[in-house]
């Protein structure tokens, strides 16, 4: 495997990147000591979807009844934040501003509630409200500029945007759906805010309980599962012990996945794979590159939101360096705050871990997906109806839930302001976006890969609905002559967002570069200034205009 990694790591060419890049990414996404690690080929074994509703219609409005009473309560701005949940670059940094620095609290019970996993697995909301806090508190743990509550609430966003706006959703049962929503809200709890690289060069605690294997990535799991096993935090508590024992084998390979040493295996194992004849990808597989992809996707958003990213990730990389110093370590790539390549590192960044990742993945859910589009196209084409349903049940569950305290149209309980599951209408149905080959056109041709880059230059094209873009033939005659007749295409909002962003840190590269070989020029001049005035200063000048040599001193003669 590590052969296999250094392979990976030659198509980076000497010289297309600084060294110091290029051991950054060496030391970060590879393993350099070897260690294996055994996992079974035997696919998982999933519930149908109808063993998911195996509960009485009584037992569900009793439960329904009892704990609608309780819904949490979101503050006006946040409403109006949440609103644009499904755009590719959501700006979690707005979120927090308008939820009191809150943002886990408020999107992962938007999220679980959109999807309908409070009802459907009978999560207490006031459990959930706790135990989202828990997981909110620990995150800000360390105080870490990066890896921190907004960190999470922004992977889970994205998640959330893959979801529902590629139809991976429909490709999932309920319990997949929760466990992903789940791993992307906690993958990162209790970051230390540095490497696990640190962790075992340090010989810190958690590197000496985990033996040095994942050690960031381990503790993330087993200290969300602790705080899941506390009765005011329990949210699975009315899961069954097999669809317990699923869904935390799937969090577990999930978080595991994103420990960033094993991104070169795990690109190259999906790849092998998608290259047979018929690929049959495992859904744990195929949810950990998408969580993976998720959680390094900040180039790939909006630019202003990408940079802002980075200043906070070079910052906590810097605070690491400033921890090596003190404890006579030598520095971490990248973390030397006095001599940092910060837009060469970001173009490595992209070009070599963050542009082949989203391909892979894209390339994945456009095969995975491919067989369920007809499926899909017939869910999206009763969206209405079941929208309205949908929203008439959760009117008129506020109205008898909340008649004695007088609440208006502008109640802001979350049931109220989304498309809440209370019924057997889930997100599945009501989400209009997964593009599916049209039988009215003689191509049939989906969604182009190119087709975010009409919209805007802020890659947030895929918000429109896929029946108004991308369902029609080009008329331009534009299209890539090898790609393949009628094949299943999802939108790609991150590849504009990447290529402008790519731009934007190679112009800034070049000049920082000419900012530095100023720098050295007026230092070179500076020292050649200093020398001839030390020369000067040796000997004394003559009438001639020479220099005296300095006489010696007179012998004693007392």
């Amino acid at each position: 495997r590590l052969a296999d990694e250094d392979d990976e790591l030659s198509e980076v060419q000497p010289d297309a990147v600084p060294p110091e890049v290029r051991e950054w990414l060496a030391s970060t996404f590879t393993r350099q000591l070897a260690t294996t690690r055994k996992k079974s080929d035997e696919k998982p074994k999933f519930r149908s979807v109808a063993h998911a509703i195996r509960a009485g219609i009584f037992v569900d409005r009793i439960y329904r009844r009892v704990s609608s009473t309780a819904l949490m309560q979101f503050p006006p701005e946040v409403v109006r934040v949440l609103k644009t949940l499904d755009d590719w670059s959501f700006d979690v940094f707005a979120l927090a501003e308008a939820g009191n620095c809150q943002p886990v609290k408020y999107l992962g019970y938007d999220l679980l509630n959109r999807y309908g996993m409070i009802h459907k697995f009978k999560v207490p909301p006031a459990t959930l409200e706790t135990f989202l806090t828990r997981i909110e508190e620990g995150y800000c743990r360390f105080r870490n500029p990066y890896h921190n509550n907004l960190h999470a609430a922004d992977v889970a966003q994205t998640v959330h945007h893959v979801l529902c706006q590629t139809g991976l959703m429909h490709w999932l049962t309920d319990l997949e759906i929760f466990a992903t929503l789940l791993a992307a809200l906690i993958h990162d709890y209790e970051h230390t805010g540095t490497t696990n690289n640190f962790h075992v060069m340090s010989g810190s605690d958690t590197a000496m309980l985990y033996n040095d294997r994942a050690v960031l990535e381990n503790h993330h799991i087993s200290a969300a599962f602790r705080v899941l096993k506390e009765d005011d935090c329990n949210v699975l508590q009315n899961l069954s012990r097999d669809e317990y024992r699923e869904l935390r084998t799937l969090i577990i390979d999930m978080v595991l996945a994103t420990d960033m040493s094993f991104h070169f295996q795990q690109l190259k194992n999906m790849r092998n794979l998608l290259t047979l004849a018929e690929p049959q990808v495992d859904k744990s597989k195929a949810l950990s590159l998408v969580l993976h992809c998720c959680d390094i996707s900040h180039p790939a958003k909006r630019w202003d939101i990408h940079h802002k990213w980075t200043m906070l990730l070079l910052e906590e990389f810097f605070r690491q360096g400033d921890l090596e110093r003190e404890l006579g370590l030598p520095f971490s790539p990248l973390c030397d705050r006095n001599n940092t390549l910060v837009a060469e590192s970001q173009i490595g960044f992209i070009e070599f871990i963050v542009e082949p990742s989203m391909t892979v993945c894209a390339d994945m859910l456009e095969i995975v997906l491919a067989p369920i589009a007809p499926i899909t196209c017939n869910a999206s084409s009763s969206a209405g109806a079941t929208a309205s349903s949908a929203a008439n049940n959760t009117s008129s569950s506020n109205s008898s839930n909340n008649s004695n305290n007088n609440n208006n149209n502008n109640n802001n309980n979350i049931n109220s302001n989304t498309n809440v599951n209370n019924n057997n209408s889930s997100i599945k149905s009501t989400t209009n976006t997964l593009s599916v080959p049209n039988n009215n056109t003689n191509n049939n041709e989906a969604i182009s890969s190119g087709a975010e880059s009409k919209g805007s230059s802020s890659g947030t094209a895929a918000e429109a609905p896929a029946s108004q873009s991308g369902t029609t033939p080009a008329k331009n005659g534009s299209a890539d002559p090898n790609e393949k007749p009628n094949r299943f295409k999802i939108r790609k909002p991150w590849t504009t967002c990447l290529a402008e962003n790519k731009k934007i840190w190679k112009e800034q590269a070049v000049r920082d570069a000419e900012a530095r070989a100023a720098a050295a020029a007026a230092e070179a001049a500076a020292v050649a200034a200093a020398a001839e005035a030390n020369e000067s200063s040796d000997g004394q000048p003559t009438a001639d205009g020479g220099t005296e040599e300095p006489k010696p001193d007179e012998p004693d003669t007392n």
